[in-house]
């Protein structure tokens, strides 16, 4: 088999086709065959052009390895993977800032072609095996959790921290999750009762719009990726306190620098996180995200699938190649 099926992204138009080349695995990658994908916040924007790509989208997954010439211990495994693909030469990767590799390619989103395919390759150093009590409509989430928990990597939060979320989608429902683990005072902002049906069983407090105290928080997460999240945020954030951004901004961004000057704050963007820690978190069974998914697709019905992504207050939607 030298051709595959896969979702292609070219000139902003997003097709199925049925002669994708097959990837071959280079020195140190593994061949991988996707058991499952999901379309996330990114992926959409990636299809409205926020970053120019031409290939197959994708990032959310696991498979198996099907072929690894450097490591054949890996073949048969299940597995997820992260998403940068770094040199290890660059003065960034030598300080140990490997996500943010200046020759680094990403999966899907840059120079790499992703995972709404059939097959996909990776290094296998950025492979992590799937345990065996974690079922496949859970390991998917292992790299939208697994962000979702970089925001700890840069807030230490107590548990009198009051943390306030902003935009509780796809990816606003697993940091809900994972902050609320910590025993912080957790409060979100909702606007659908679907929102509040999943968090109610987490005992966060529920915020419309209009009832967010101003600078009454010590942590502010924006996950929404639009203006008025961002104004909200910031208007929510206590002096000297920070405000992260875990969303996915297309275009520019008007801010009020003079207030966060004067408010001390702090701007902290945060994108991908510790698979290691999510995979731990699934196997003892901390969080669960399968509430999370509306339906699956086939690959080959992917474009429609797209299309019911991109309506509002959907979740996750998944494909299965």
């Amino acid at each position: 088999m030298s051709r595959m099926r896969a979702l292609w992204l070219e000139n902003g138009r997003l097709r199925f086709r049925d002669d994708v080349p097959l990837p071959v695995p280079g020195p140190g990658e593994a061949l991988v065959r996707v058991r499952l994908t999901g379309i996330c916040g990114t992926d959409l924007e990636m299809v409205q052009g926020y970053y120019p790509f031409t290939g197959v989208l994708g990032h959310e997954f696991v498979g198996e390895v099907v072929e690894a010439p450097d490591a054949p211990a890996w073949v048969g495994r299940r597995v997820v993977g992260e998403i940068n693909i770094v040199c290890h030469t660059c003065d960034m990767c030598q300080k140990g800032l490997e996500p943010h590799c200046r020759n680094r390619t990403v999966l899907g989103i840059l120079g790499h072609h992703g995972a709404f395919a059939e097959y996909l390759t990776l290094p296998v150093e950025n492979l992590h095996p799937v345990p065996d009590t974690v079922p496949d409509t859970v390991a998917v989430f292992t790299e939208p959790l697994a962000a979702a928990l970089e925001i700890l990597e840069g807030v230490h939060l107590q548990p009198t921290s009051r943390v306030l979320v902003v935009g509780v989608g796809r990816l606003g429902q697993l940091i809900v999750r994972v902050l609320a683990l910590t025993g912080a005072q957790i409060d979100v902002v909702v606007r659908r009762e679907k929102q509040r049906a999943l968090l109610r069983s987490w005992h966060v407090g529920f915020r419309t719009v209009e009832d967010v105290p101003e600078g009454a928080y010590d942590v502010v997460v924006e996950a929404t990726g639009n203006p008025d999240g961002f104004a909200l945020a910031r208007r929510a954030l206590r002096p000297r306190g920070t405000l992260v951004l875990k969303s996915t901004y297309a275009g520019s961004l008007q801010v009020d620098f003079s207030r966060v000057v004067v408010d001390e704050q702090m701007l902290m963007g945060s994108r991908c996180g510790p698979f290691d820690a999510a995979l731990r978190i699934w196997t003892r069974g901390f969080i669960d995200p399968q509430d999370l998914i509306e339906t699956t697709y086939p690959l080959e019905r992917g474009v429609e699938a797209f299309a019911h992504a991109s309506r509002p207050g959907v979740f996750k939607i998944l494909l299965s190649p």
